[in-house]
């Protein structure tokens, strides 16, 4: 995995394990790699993974069956897309709107784009 400097690794490690989610890679209640497991897949030191499954769990996107491993929550794509949009709408898309105006896209031009998807 290629860690961009300007997040901590931790957090781009949770955004990982979220897309994964989102992407269907992970189901609801399916056991996902270890700390050990993911630290040696990834590069990343084990105390590092631990503070983000730590942070994941506290959003209830994960948690941990002691001693079997930790699990996707029934709820995380719920969740993920829920905590995601918000901080879309709240920072990302007053950005997005005020660079279109600054630049001069129209409404419609974004609409088509929009539509072509």
């Amino acid at each position: 995995m290629e860690f961009n400097s300007n997040k901590p690794i931790y957090l781009q490690i949770c955004d990982l394990l979220c897309e994964k989610i989102l992407a269907g890679e992970y189901g609801e209640e399916e056991r996902i790699l270890s700390v050990r497991e993911l630290g040696a897949e990834i590069g990343v030191n084990p105390n590092t993974i631990m503070r983000s499954y730590e942070r994941l769990t506290a959003q209830g996107i994960i948690f941990n069956k002691r001693g079997i491993g930790y699990f996707i929550s029934s709820s995380a794509r719920q969740i993920i897309v829920e905590t995601h949009k918000a901080e879309f709408i709240g920072q990302q898309l007053p950005e997005l709107i005020h660079r279109m105006k600054l630049l001069g896209v129209t409404f419609e031009e974004f609409s088509a784009l929009w539509n072509k998807e």
